[in-house]
């Protein structure tokens, strides 16, 4: 496999599982303010649960990250 395409990959797995989780962690963050906002005695379970769902979608930031780190590894 030439240099350029593992390139062009390693770019994509970062891009594509960067852009993804952010827009859901924008979206999650929203609607859980807005929750929040609605009903602030269940605060704590919806900010729980928020936080939950933030450490998944992570989550797939870093396994976009490390299939990055694998082709950048076949580089060499």
């Amino acid at each position: 496999m030439s240099t350029g395409i593992i390139a062009i990959a390693a770019a994509l797995a970062i891009a594509i599982s960067t852009i993804g989780p952010g827009i859901g962690q924008g979206l999650a963050a929203a609607h859980a303010m807005d929750a929040i906002a609605r009903q602030p005695e269940a605060a704590g379970t919806i900010r729980s649960n928020m936080i939950i769902a933030m450490c998944l979608l992570e989550s797939l930031t870093i396994y976009g990250l490390l299939i990055a780190f694998l082709l950048i590894g076949k580089l060499g």
